[in-house]
């Protein structure tokens, strides 16, 4: 898929800057390696995750510390141009796309854990830190990060934060938002700030939940205190099989109704499971049309409790085949296929798109069996994976970009299931942020009063809009050129 970004992400016009004298500026704060101009170095910095949209930089400025983030922020702001923060681009929703005439500011070479505080629990971090290397670096101490997106092996602490990222296990362990105390931040201007306590509270107001999940539109990200969790002493899984789609849905609901919450309850439908053991053979039912994964952690006796808890849950709610991984390799092996969703699905078909929308779980059935029936409409194959617990849906949806249609009947279909999901007393996202992909859903989900609070907020940290702009907050005259060419709303 290489569809470009003909559109400005932004309503504003900065076509007026000096490029050449802020490209002088910063080839004088940055060593010769950490700044690329030519379009061939630029090139892999078009898009993130999200390829549908492409939008090459102006330049791209490689920082080694924080001293040379702030100088290159400080020299943008003075020429009134754009910056869009980037960490290792795994993002889903275009939120590290690149914006017309701006500059992308990677933080990738801040990749160094500060420290560790294994008595407060507590690891202090760069934003170039991979999810994954925290828990690495803290499993000696018996610790472990709990946040654990799927591309935890190569998404940075940065963009988690940017995103509020979440995991298979956020159910019981929360969302980044659950797991940071601290940020040392950037405005544009330059100005550095801290956020947050080493304390479970911070005098003021609650800046902190306002910075996490604001997609670099208010603020880069430093450094990073993160909670670290104690590692469990146990894990198991059960592993459970459903020959309807509508008692898969319903056993989430039973389970949670129980009082039982699981260290992760995720779903998966019969084509995902299909493209999943091609790929990673995790020993999933291929006759299912819907298997779900639940685990429980803690000490022996608890988990042998919970696991019994619910296995009598599911087996009332009608699955018809129940297993419980029998050794850590076993486990593992689940959650491996669980964890290899989006690159099983890319084995077999030229494109897909994932969807980030989050329903109450009481809906899921009927939401699943909905998107079943658009799918049909648009022609098109959508493989569903979703953390099941929290009502995170996960749609893939499956097309060719070299099929004349198939990229617009794609991202309307996306579109379907974001609105399907507001109808349902939902979201348009849950983890993957808004960026571009949901733009124009915000005009769906809030009213015109609601999304100007979220611009003032905006112009408070960002007078001049320039991080960021044109990303997950639409303009009045964005959702009235959504209102009038957006996908024609029939979800119910």
């Amino acid at each position: 898929m290489n569809t470009p970004l003909h559109s400005r992400a932004s309503d504003q016009d900065f076509s007026a800057c000096d490029r050449a004298a802020l490209l002088h500026e910063l080839a004088g704060i940055l060593p010769g390696t950490a700044l690329l101009a030519d379009p061939e170095d630029l090139k892999p910095y078009e898009c993130d995750g999200l390829t549908a949209y492409r939008q090459m930089p102006f330049a791209v400025t490689l920082p080694e510390n924080e001293t040379q983030v702030v100088a290159v922020l400080k020299a943008c702001h003075r020429h009134g141009v754009p910056v869009v923060a980037r960490g290792a681009g795994t993002g889903l929703s275009g939120g590290a796309t690149p914006v017309d005439g701006g500059v992308i500011l990677s933080l990738a070479r801040l990749k160094h854990i500060l420290r560790i505080d294994p008595l407060a629990r507590t690891a202090v971090v760069q934003p170039g830190v991979r999810n994954l290397a925290i828990s690495e670096a803290a499993a000696p101490l018996g610790l472990y990060y709990a946040p654990d997106p799927s591309s935890q092996i190569a998404c940075t602490i940065g963009g988690n934060v940017a995103e509020n990222s979440g995991g298979v296990h956020c159910l019981k362990y929360g969302l980044t938002v659950h797991n940071i105390l601290k940020l040392r931040v950037a405005l544009i201007d330059g100005t550095v700030v801290e956020v947050g306590s080493d304390a479970l509270d911070a005098p003021g107001y609650d800046l902190l939940a306002v910075l996490i999940g604001s997609e670099g539109m208010l603020a880069v990200v430093l450094e990073a205190t993160v909670k670290l969790t104690p590692k469990p002493q146990i894990a198991k899984v059960v592993m459970a099989s459903f020959d309807d789609m509508t008692r898969a849905g319903n056993a989430v609901a039973d389970i949670i109704a129980a009082g039982i919450i699981p260290a992760g309850l995720e779903m998966m439908d019969k084509p995902a499971t299909a493209a999943v053991e091609d790929f990673v053979h995790a020993g999933y039912d291929l006759e299912a049309e819907a298997i779900l994964l639940a685990e429980s952690d803690g000490t022996p006796e608890e988990v042998e409790e919970e696991i019994a808890a619910m296995k009598a849950v599911l087996e009332q709610a009608g699955a018809r085949e129940l297993r419980v991984s029998q050794s850590e390799a076993e486990r593992l092996k689940f959650w491996a296929g669980r964890k290899a969703a989006f690159p099983a699905v890319g084995r077999i078909t030229p494109d897909y798109l994932c969807m980030d929308g989050t329903i109450p779980r009481k809906h899921l059935a009927h939401v699943l069996i909905r998107i079943g029936e658009l799918a049909q409409q648009y022609g098109l194959r959508c493989a569903n994976v979703f953390h099941a617990g929290d009502g995170n849906l996960h749609p893939l949806i499956m097309f060719d970009a070299n099929v004349p249609g198939e990229v617009e009947r794609a991202t309307e279909f996306g579109a379907r299931i974001l609105e399907l999901s507001v109808d349902v007393g939902g979201t348009i996202t849950g983890e993957h942020g808004v960026g571009i992909e949901k733009v124009g859903q915000m005009c769906v989900q809030f009213s015109p009063e609601e999304l100007a609070a979220f611009h003032a907020l905006k112009a408070a940290f960002d007078p001049q809009g320039l991080l960021n702009p044109g990303k997950a907050v639409p303009t009045p005259r964005r959702c009235s050129e959504y209102r009038l060419t957006g996908s024609a709303r029939e979800t119910k």
